[in-house]
């Protein structure tokens, strides 16, 4: 008998992810990563395993690997660097620091930002898009609980994406279609089309 939730259905679930990676029509595997935000010690081990499985899948397909990362940004990097990360890496909903993007650049990682880059109280995930290079920054389309002001508080739909860009201009100094251009090119690089 199979347990729900337990290695052969993690088992299982990993094989169907790896015959989707291998239709032509797929541009990424994930989100993927590790979310230690509300996960005791013991899920901690599997989203290890179950991460490094997609990054293998990434890999042996050519697909993007987009991550969701949530309180786990060290683990993230450190798991990235030992398995080796595929060719194309998106931070989705990026949430890091100024330092972290350094890191990702340096790796060449993608970092996709969202309508909190826009709250007042996200200044270190301005200070992260200003050390972010352009050519590895996007936009989320539609992270639906990150709307951006002044719309926050209303459900998020890529409708939104220019004030989400405009902001973004903004921190980067550059005008807003200077960086539409920019996400643009980085989302066919990030995703092969």
């Amino acid at each position: 008998a199979r347990e729900p939730g337990g290695k052969a259905a993690l088992d299982d679930a990993l094989a169907e992810i790896d015959a989707l990676a291998a239709l032509d029509h797929v541009r990424g595997v994930g989100e993927t990563g590790l979310d230690f935000f509300r996960t005791g010690p013991g899920g901690i081990a599997a989203q290890e395993e179950s991460f490094r499985a997609h990054i293998e899948i990434a890999k042996r397909h050519g697909k993007a690997l987009v991550i969701h990362d949530r309180d786990a940004h060290a683990d993230v990097l450190r798991v990235l660097a030992d398995a080796g990360a595929p060719e194309r890496t998106v931070f989705h909903c990026y949430s890091g620091d100024a330092e972290m993007a350094g890191v990702c650049a340096r790796a060449g990682y993608f970092m996709s930002f969202a309508g909190n880059v826009t709250f007042k109280n996200a200044q270190p995930l301005r200070d992260a898009l200003a050390v972010a290079p352009m050519e590895l920054v996007l936009v989320e389309t539609d992270a639906p609980f990150l709307t951006p002001a002044p719309y926050r508080g209303r459900p998020n739909a890529p409708y939104l994406i220019p004030v989400t860009l405009r902001a973004m201009a903004g921190v980067k100094g550059v005008d807003e279609d200077t960086l539409a251009a920019a996400v643009y090119d980085n989302t066919a690089r990030a995703f092969d089309f």
